[in-house]
Formats: structure tokens, C-alpha cells, sequence
């Protein structure tokens, strides 16, 4: 069973996310837990100037052990 993921916790994306160009591999913080968990909204920050918010499937994550804010 996949570990929970909630508000705040680091999560990288398993999968290319082409519609946002993003790529496998790129952390995010997640900022909105869907529903059950079944999506998340997650910001991915690309520069100093520069994120991105998009809605992310749970099993196009994989949650970062030991880090959140």
C-alpha cells in the first residue's frame, strides 16, 4: 500500500507531466489533498521566479521521506 500523502508533504512526480513540461523526477510541495487522496494539487517550484500549480494523479507521485514544510 502506497504511504499517505498529505498537506505540505514533498512529493517528486514518477511520471513526465508533458501538458505542464514537466518532467519525471521534478519535487513538488503538495498544497491541496483531493477528495480521499486520489489527487493532489502540488507546486512545483522551476526558479527563484517561477512555479507551477497543477493537479496530479496519486500514482504519478512518490512521497519524499523525511521533508515537508
Amino acid at each position: 500500500m502506497p504511504e499517505r500523502i498529505e498537506d505540505l508533504d514533498v512529493v517528486t512526480l514518477v511520471r513526465n507531466l508533458p501538458e505542464e513540461r514537466l518532467p519525471a523526477g521534478q519535487a513538488g510541495t503538495v498544497v491541496f489533498v483531493h477528495g480521499e487522496g486520489a489527487a493532489f494539487e502540488v507546486e512545483f517550484m522551476l526558479s527563484a521566479c517561477r512555479s507551477v500549480v497543477a493537479t496530479v494523479e496519486r500514482d504519478h507521485l512518490l512521497k519524499l521521506k523525511g521533508l515537508s514544510f
